[in-house]
């Protein structure tokens, strides 16, 4: 996982646990054969790939929802 988009993603989303519920939760989707919503390279993670969605603008949090995303 790169620090530097750790921080880009702690600019939008501030709680720290939450930003890590919402990359545990997408790095597990994405290992279940989910499709990444960004385009990617060869040498990013799964970590790396749910930060930059959320970089990105493609995933959002969206208060008390966060429940409905459990799959």
């Amino acid at each position: 996982m790169k620090s530097d988009l750790v921080e880009q993603a702690a600019e939008i989303v501030s709680d720290p646990q939450v930003l890590i519920n919402v990359v545990s939760q997408r790095v597990r989707q994405l290992n279940t054969g989910r499709a990444p919503l960004v385009e990617t390279l060869p040498s990013m993670g799964a970590a790396d790939i749910a930060l930059t969605e959320i970089i990105e603008g493609k995933l959002k949090v969206i208060p008390g929802t966060f429940e409905n995303l459990k799959e």
